[in-house]
């Protein structure tokens, strides 16, 4: 039966506005305006959750200065209410990353590094919901680790679903993933321009006028959101701070190069503590957040500081509040705070602690020197805030993310100049201590190498499956009796053949395997086609080879269907055969 005439133009139009989104500026500027907006409500709705979830579990808004203060409704418990703050957040959140995304674990910008490099930029969509909940939980928990990795891989995943939708290639496909991570980054901090360059420099390791275009209307948009809910105003207030002398510019270096050292002391520190959990843990992995958690509830019922990201401890330490020694204290215990959340399986990011770290280690610097050269007294703070950059340089050697995050979130421009040579020495010392940094550390540990250039397989893995199908076999109708089937299919190669039904529409495929099976029953000889006919994932003909090698090994068939772009109409045959030739080196003879 035809379609309708009326719907004729429709359709048309339909597949005229899908071309037009996929093909044009414009509809990549319209698409980055969409996931701008939708991370931006998910930056919103994930503080709003990280807020709720610390309050269930604390009894406060914020814990880590609240001291030692009692749950309001466990009162009975008194201060010690907090051992078991992080084994009842592990007890929801480790099944439920186990189970439904294991991606959401530890620190989510390497796993979007990874997408956007060596996967197209494609993340499961139930990646943002997962990620969103399994953070919110851990942290309001009183999981010492940072909510920017949350929200980089929820706006991430927002990007890459919205890019599968409108089927994108491969190429725009990565500008969205970054467009997500900008919008995040930039609602949750109220910081747009960071979120630019946090996107190009760390997501994209690209500078292309036109992704960069893009990247920035995604991050205005989802700023422009961000503010309409928390306000317009910087996220850390600080007093002003100046340098008075030229020579100042001196010690900010010796601080620069120190920070850098600091930034990859954490590093080690964080996969040492995952590398001592690891070996120690014997049970299923869902249970890890909550077994572990005991440990971290100890912890921070030693330095209740600890509780949560810490942004208010963190401006008490910059601001003076706290003496040398317990500046230097509460960084140690940052490091092993954040290395054992994410040890025990914890969901959290690492951008706040490097921040948090930088500070304290800033702060003490500042206020030592302080006593040794007293024209110093007052400037404590201005070594603060230059260490928490520099810190975060040294650990992810991104110095114009950093340098643009550090003015963005204090609204401080006085302290430029320093911050700007404090964070070059603290890259180059971090390039000379190691090859990797905070992120990449995880991949390679992984075999995963970004930096490697791509090998001659590459481009063969990224070729479209339209150029390599085998040509499509003669359908069965699902009128056919099986035993008639039985007789095409013993012909076959593959043992397995496309099923349409009566206007030629796709329907699925069978295979001997099982028509054997349903002949096999009692009235096995009387049934048709339609009574073995299997629906299978298919693969688009514009989609990469590497995705329908991992679709052939997830199936474990011997052929897999492949459709048109529109993804109704049957146009080839993806056998192992096809991929195995595509794949075979020329040949050296001539």
């Amino acid at each position: 039966m035809s379609a309708p005439t009326g719907s004729l133009p429709v359709q048309r139009g339909r597949r005229a506005a899908a071309t037009w989104v996929r093909s044009s500026d414009t509809g990549l500027l319209m698409v980055s305006l969409l996931i701008g907006a939708g991370a931006g409500l998910g930056a919103v709705a994930f503080r709003w959750l990280i807020g709720g979830f610390t309050r269930l579990l604390s009894g406060h808004r914020d814990y880590s200065v609240a001291g030692h203060a009692p749950h309001q409704g466990l009162a009975f418990l008194g201060m010690y209410f907090v051992i078991g703050a992080p084994v009842a957040a592990g007890l929801v959140y480790g099944p439920l990353v186990y189970f439904f995304a294991r991606e959401a674990r530890g620190h989510g910008v390497p796993e979007v590094m990874y997408a956007v490099a060596q996967r197209g930029g494609r993340i499961a969509p139930k990646v943002a919901v997962v990620k969103a909940l399994a953070s919110a939980l851990c942290i309001g928990g009183g999981g010492s680790v940072g909510r920017e990795g949350p929200i980089v891989q929820i706006g991430s995943a927002l990007g890459s679903t919205v890019g599968s939708l409108v089927r994108l290639n491969e190429e725009r496909m990565r500008v969205v993933v970054a467009c997500g991570a900008a919008g995040g980054i930039a609602a949750t901090f109220n910081a747009p321009l960071a979120g630019v360059f946090f996107a190009m420099e760390l997501i994209l390791s690209d500078f292309a006028a036109r992704s960069f275009g893009m990247v920035v209307v995604s991050s205005v948009t989802a700023s422009v959101i961000g503010r309409g809910v928390f306000g317009n105003n910087p996220f850390l207030h600080l007093p002003s701070f100046a340098v008075v002398h030229v020579w100042e510019y001196l010690p900010f270096a010796v601080l620069g190069v120190l920070a850098g050292g600091v930034g990859v002391l954490f590093t080690r520190v964080l996969y040492a503590v995952e590398d001592g959990c690891d070996a120690v843990w014997r049970g299923p992995e869902w249970a890890r957040p909550a077994v572990g958690g005991v440990l971290l509830g100890l912890l921070l019922l030693a330095v209740p500081q600890m509780y949560g990201v810490g942004y208010p401890v963190l401006g008490n330490g910059v601001t003076g509040k706290y003496t040398v020694a317990f500046l230097v204290l509460l960084m140690l215990a940052k490091m092993f705070a954040t290395s054992l959340t994410i040890g025990i399986g914890g969901s959290g990011g690492v951008f706040a602690p490097s921040l948090f770290i930088g500070a304290m280690f800033g702060a003490a610097f500042g206020q030592a020197l302080a006593h040794v050269v007293p024209d110093l007294h007052g400037q404590a703070g201005a070594f603060g805030l230059i260490g928490m950059g520099a810190v975060f340089a040294g650990a992810a050697r991104a110095p114009i993310t950093a340098v643009v995050i550090m003015f963005e979130l204090t609204g401080e421009y006085s302290i430029i100049l320093p911050l700007m040579i404090a964070i070059v020495l603290a890259t180059g010392i971090s390039n000379l201590l190691t090859g990797d940094t905070i992120y990449t550390l995880k991949l390679r540990r992984r075999g995963i190498d970004l930096t490697r250039a791509p090998s001659p397989m590459a481009d063969v893995l990224q070729t479209p499956v339209s150029a390599v199908m085998a040509p499509l076999p003669q359908a069965l109708p699902e009128s056919c009796s099986l035993l008639e089937a039985a007789d095409r299919l013993r012909d076959t190669p593959d043992a397995t053949l496309p099923v349409v039904d009566d206007r030629g529409s796709y329907r699925g495929v069978v295979t001997g395997r099982l028509v054997a099976d349903t002949l096999a029953t009692e009235d096995g000889g009387g049934k048709t086609v339609s009574d073995a006919t299997e629906n299978p994932p298919t693969i688009r003909s514009t989609q990469s080879l590497e995705a329908a090698i991992e679709l052939v090994d997830h199936l474990g068939t011997a052929a897999v269907p492949v459709l048109d772009d529109e993804g109704g109409q049957l146009v080839g045959w993806l056998t192992a055969a096809s991929v195995l030739g595509a794949m075979r080196p020329p040949s050296r003879h001539k």
